[in-house]
């Protein structure tokens, strides 16, 4: 019985592609980071607070992402790319898959109530936003701007989780993941274009058609670095701040150098690894400046 359980918990945490998560969780982290600059970092139970941070975040995660599988089940069974993926191929089944999407929620909403009274009163329109975007490929083309707003919050949360309120600065972060995440997710759909177009599913690419939703995903991309400028002179941070938007537009005109309308065979590569690099990166550069300039 042990044994089965683990191998669900496995197959599932491979569904919903659970190392992604690094994909936010360092925006998240900078959010919480810039929060605790505010005080000189000096904000009791501050490693508490950073764990159920984290946990509230993956939690978030995990559930959205289960619930994606569970939503587009039945079109993914229909997808000559996705036919394979967990629940279609039988490898998990919808009761399991339902189970572990309410015990992440569950996991999210006692995770923010853990952080503060104003967090656990936010924590259920957090979670339907993030399982609303399952549900915008039906009706909108815009279904990517949904899912970056659904990372972006995180930021904003993160900062909340850690002062009890929300600063309008670190809506900069929000609007900066927003892009960011719209962005890659309009170049990895451009795989799916034939299949939108058959099954009549919204998306850019569909509407655009590939050469011109890769134009609007530059655009994100461009838009991003000039929000995260504004959070930088908003916050008062230096030059380690901005090598790290450097490193970010040099890693995104790699990533749109990688795909072309005519050639997609590297969306994996573009979407995957230049994105974590991204993220790990930025997180890594930014700490360094809020460390060094709050020393």
């Amino acid at each position: 019985m042990a044994q089965s359980l683990l191998r669900r918990v496995r197959l599932t945490l491979e569904m919903i592609r659970f190392e992604h998560s690094v994909f936010a969780l360092p925006f998240a982290l900078t959010g919480a980071l810039l929060a605790l600059r505010e005080d000189a970092f000096a904000t009791p139970a501050l490693g508490w607070k950073i764990f159920f941070i984290i946990l509230a975040m993956v939690a978030a995660r995990s559930a959205a992402m289960a619930f994606n599988r569970l939503v587009d089940a039945d079109v993914d069974a229909r997808n000559p790319r996705t036919r394979m993926r967990h629940i279609p191929a039988g490898l998990l089944t919808r009761r399991f898959a339902w189970g572990f999407t309410i015990a992440m929620s569950v996991l999210f909403i006692a995770s923010a109530g853990a952080l503060n009274p104003l967090c656990l009163r936010l924590a259920p329109l957090a979670l339907a936003v993030v399982l609303f975007y399952s549900f915008t490929k039906r009706f909108t083309s815009f279904s990517h701007v949904v899912l970056g707003f659904a990372l972006g919050i995180a930021p904003a949360a993160a900062w909340i989780a850690v002062r009890g309120s929300l600063d309008p600065r670190i809506l900069w972060l929000t609007a900066a993941v927003t892009l960011w995440t719209a962005g890659f997710d309009i170049i990895y759909s451009c795989q799916d274009y034939d299949f939108d177009r058959r099954e009549r599913l919204f998306s850019l690419p569909r509407t655009l058609g590939i050469a011109g939703a890769l134009w609007v995903a530059r655009v994100f991309h461009l838009a991003m670095l000039v929000c995260l400028i504004a959070l930088v002179r908003g916050f008062g941070l230096g030059a380690l701040a901005y090598g790290g938007i450097a490193v970010i537009g040099a890693l995104l005109i790699y990533e749109h150098w990688l795909v072309r309308a005519g050639d997609l065979s590297r969306v994996n590569a573009a979407f995957f690894t230049v994105n974590g690099y991204v993220s790990v990166l930025f997180f890594l550069f930014w700490t360094a400046d809020i460390l060094w300039r709050g020393a």
